[in-house]
């Protein structure tokens, strides 16, 4: 299937080793958003907030274990049209299988559907007050909404396959917020209520997918200023030399882009916090703090994927 390859291939392309924004990316969205939250929230999610960062990227994770994962991460827009049809038959899951059918959509990505899923699982969580369940869920869902606002998680050329420009991907959203992170603004303010979910995730998609054609040229027009020698450098990741974007041509395409993807960091933080908090206020305004006193389990700290056979496929996000 296209959007599936061999792990051993990705290690050779550039800065292919972290997946989707990132581990360290998907952990930053995750920490911020906790500080938008209002207090009868934050106290609870402050408490957990190492669990909630560092459980960010489990959802990569389980791109090379769990089958049915890998499309919870992407939409390709291109297949369904122009933007009144995904209006008109795409926003509703029930519609869009009987339009399309279930096969049909899982090929060309779920995300923006899963959400809404997440959102009702994280609604019921609170009410049932299950802390476990809360953590888990809220760093879930953090990371598929980060996901949605990634202009090439909504294309069918989402690693510039199509244009010659294979390595884009981790490029856009791996090397250039771990290089210029530090330098972004996540002064966001306060989370708020989302009067409907299901059309807050496409408008987060159907923005993202329009800054698709910029990442794409912009790029390619700085590529014919750069040779080979001086687009691409070697840095050692743990024991392992390996080729990576330098830093002068991923500076020079962080400047081109014009704030383009701490715009994008900065609108999933923001979402994250408002989906954190209408599950919340969805299920009642729970008392929080009441679970602060509760350890959590510990053989759910972390997911253990151990017990899931080791999977070939693309990485997520890509």
């Amino acid at each position: 299937m296209r959007r599936f390859k061999l792990i051993l291939l990705l290690l050779f392309l550039p800065n292919s080793a972290v997946l989707s924004w990132g581990f360290f990316a998907h952990k930053q969205i995750n920490k911020h958003a906790v500080f938008t939250l209002p207090p009868a929230m934050f106290s609870f999610y402050k408490k957990h907030i190492q669990f909630i960062t560092e459980n960010a990227v489990n959802p990569d994770k389980r791109c090379y274990a769990v089958e049915g994962e890998a499309p919870r991460h992407y939409i390709d827009l291109e297949y369904y049209g122009d933007s009144v049809s995904w209006k008109e038959h795409l926003q509703y899951w029930s519609q869009a299988v009987e339009e399309h059918t279930k096969e049909v959509l899982m090929q060309h990505g779920i995300l923006p559907w899963h959400i809404y899923r997440m959102k009702h699982a994280l609604t019921e969580a609170f009410r049932r007050k299950d802390g476990n369940r809360i953590l888990r869920l809220s760093a879930d869902i953090g990371h598929y909404i980060a996901d949605a606002n990634v202009p090439l998680h909504t294309s069918e050329n989402y690693n510039g396959q199509f244009t010659d420009q294979e390595g884009i991907h981790g490029l856009w959203e791996t090397r250039l917020p771990e290089l210029f992170l530090d330098s972004y603004d996540f002064f966001i303010g306060r989370a708020e209520y989302v009067d409907n979910p299901q059309q807050r995730a496409w408008k987060a998609i159907i923005t993202a997918h329009k800054a698709v054609g910029s990442v794409l040229s912009l790029e390619k027009k700085l590529s014919e200023y750069f040779s080979a020698t001086k687009k691409y450098s070697f840095e050692q990741r743990g024991s392992t030399l390996q080729k990576v974007y330098s830093i002068a041509y991923a500076q020079a395409y962080h400047n081109i882009l014009d704030g383009q993807v701490e715009r994008q960091m900065r609108a999933s933080v923001k979402m994250v916090g408002d989906f954190w908090l209408t599950c919340w206020v969805d299920a009642g305004q729970p008392d929080l703090d009441s679970l602060l006193q509760l350890p959590l389990l510990e053989d759910q700290r972390q997911e253990d994927f151990s017990k899931y056979k080791k999977r070939k496929v693309r990485a997520c996000g890509e």
